[in-house]
């Protein structure tokens, strides 16, 4: 019997800080040493962060990039390190993972598979590669290759051909919802397919709208699922390998860095994490991470929020202070003299639950002399959406002149549902450097807001039976412009995430007059959504590089 100890260092990269990426790289590394470990592995990219975009188009990144990867080198000293990083050849770049060894590179691998889909675009700048890395420790035969390699077939079963026995596949996979059944899923039909054990890396962390949650796991041979890293943090996943033959080499040039037998440890790993998280819970959990690591790693400390009493304001409340703590999150509650007493109360018993400082701006007298101003224009005209508006526009100008003045990030509270079909301000609730739910759904919002809850109550009873209004005109209800959210929102999740037809929406049971409407309310809006700030997207297909609609459209399929 063969035994190897192999190391999953799931880490927090930030795009573009290569000293501290470094740095952090070095550290798992002494502490894979600790435990012994024979090889441990490093996410797709973790020297630059992931996705770096265009900074590859800078040629002093990409040094850069190779100058800190020769630090890392040093400390790969009695012990074996595949890392990701920018790998320059001949002036093309590659998506690689370099294989350190007797702190020297060994091997570079170059990604072949590379995805240009929804979040993707990495053929805008690799090169894909053609040859595939395997390296023996102790008489197992070890392949390396790169998130999208692992859900071909082609490069899985070229290195078992070869002789691979393990396959460490080092990942930057985006977060959605449950996608660890996807992954899981595929995982166990390569294993079974090829008969290989699979060490899946995975990185942690927020990058702009991406949050990635980790989720590594082991999965042997028979598809079996061994070992899991853990959710959302990051984690270093020690695991004994045992295998019952010696690999058989299918290459001419074998690549031993380690020979057999290695020694016995002395240091023991307690057992592997089996467990995931429930659905609310992975949701909030990304939520939150993707709102801490956004405002921190852009260097903000603390957050502002407009607090109008309901229940998005709520939840958006609830994470930032999940992340941030209640001392870095400042609400702000802006009335008007079309505000609800039962909104103030809210947002005042919300922010004293939450343990957050209350500002409140009265919008009130602003709003009249906008009108005052504004009345030579609009003589003998009605009272519509534009009078509505302003007073949106007036909250976000308070917001952002706060921000200004003290340095605060704004956080905005709309919904999907909301963005979605339009139901919101430009340059007013839209006004902001980041929109926490913005990928959730309005029905979702509610679940998200019950789960927080079930950890200890941080939202009042009375937000959940509060009728959603925008409370911008007398007893103004959502549902006077919308349908029922619980059914506005199946019909969204049909034709935004799922790219269903209007037939075959309606096929689905919803009057086709009202598909109408809120396919047209969507198309219609394209120009909002362009303008909105980024949010983090918990959704296979969330606005922004999933959906990349022109603003300028004709086409209509209703």
């Amino acid at each position: 019997m063969l035994k190897v100890r192999v190391g999953l260092a799931q880490i927090n990269s930030t795009v573009g800080d290569l000293r501290k990426n470094a740095k952090k790289i070095r550290e798992y590394i002494e502490k894979a040493k600790e435990y012994e470990v024979d090889v441990v592995s490093f996410p797709e990219l973790a020297l630059t962060g992931y996705p770096p975009e265009d900074l590859l188009m800078k040629p002093h990144f990409i040094e850069d990039n190779r100058r800190f990867l020769d630090q890392i080198i040093k400390s790969a000293k009695d012990i074996i390190v595949v890392v990701g990083f920018i790998d320059n050849q001949n002036k093309k770049i590659y998506n690689a993972a370099a294989v350190l060894h007797n702190q020297s590179i060994a091997d570079i691998y170059h990604k072949i598979c590379l995805p240009n889909y929804g979040v993707f675009d990495e053929k805008r700048y690799f090169v894909a590669g053609d040859t595939h890395t395997l390296f023996e420790i102790g008489g197992v035969i070890f392949g390396i290759n790169v998130c999208e390699d692992i859900w071909e077939e082609s490069p899985v079963k070229t290195l078992t051909e070869k002789g691979a026995q393990v396959i460490l596949n080092i990942n930057s996979s985006p977060f959605h919802a449950e996608k660890w059944r996807e992954r899981e899923d595929l995982l166990k039909k390569r294993a079974r397919q090829n008969s290989v054990i699979i060490a899946y890396n995975n990185m942690v962390g927020g990058q702009d709208e991406l949050v990635f949650d980790g989720s590594g796991m082991i999965v042997d041979a028979s598809g079996k699922v061994i070992c899991r890293g853990a959710q959302f943090t990051e984690d270093l996943v020690v695991a004994d390998l045992t295998l019952k033959k010696r690999g058989e080499w299918k290459t001419k040039s074998p690549l031993v860095l380690k020979s057999s037998p290695l020694p016995e440890k002395k240091v023991s790993v307690s057992k592997c994490y089996l467990k995931t998280l429930p659905l609310l819970d992975e949701i909030y959990q990304a939520l939150t991470l993707g709102t801490k690591d956004y405002v921190k790693k852009n260097g903000f400390e603390k957050v502002i929020i407009g607090f109008s009493g309901g229940i998005d304001s709520s939840l958006t409340a609830a994470i930032a202070v999940d992340a941030l703590g209640p001392q870095n999150v400042i609400g702000v509650c802006m009335p008007s003299s079309y505000t609800s007493e039962a909104s103030l109360i809210n947002a005042q018993n919300m922010a004293q639950i939450l343990g957050v400082k209350l500002v409140n701006i009265p919008i009130t007298k602003t709003f009249g002399v906008y009108k005052e101003m504004l009345k030579d224009q609009f003589r003998e005209l009605k009272e519509d959406a534009a009078e509505e508006n302003l007073q949106a526009r007036i909250r976000g100008n308070i917001l952002m002149a706060l921000s200004n003045k003290f340095g605060y990030l704004v956080l905005t509270t709309g919904n999907k549902s909301e963005l979605s079909v339009g139901y919101t301000t430009l340059y007013g609730d839209l006004a902001g450097g980041f929109a926490v739910i913005k990928d959730v759904l309005k029905t979702l919002v509610y679940k998200l807001a019950k789960y927080r809850n079930s950890l200890g109550r941080v939202i009042p009873e009375a937000v959940f039976t509060k009728e959603p209004s925008a409370e911008l005109r007398p007893n103004q209800k959502d549902s006077d412009s919308l349908p029922p959210y619980e059914i506005l929102d199946p019909i969204l999740e049909a034709y935004v995430e799922q790219d269903k037809s209007f037939k075959e929406i309606v096929n689905l049971g919803f009057p086709k007059g009202l598909v109408k409407k809120v396919l047209s309310m969507v198309d219609k809006n394209e120009y909002k959504r362009r303008q909105a700030p980024p949010g983090i997207k918990i959704t296979p297909k969330a606005f922004g590089k999933d959906r990349r609609m022109p603003i300028t459209n004709r086409y209509q399929s209703y």
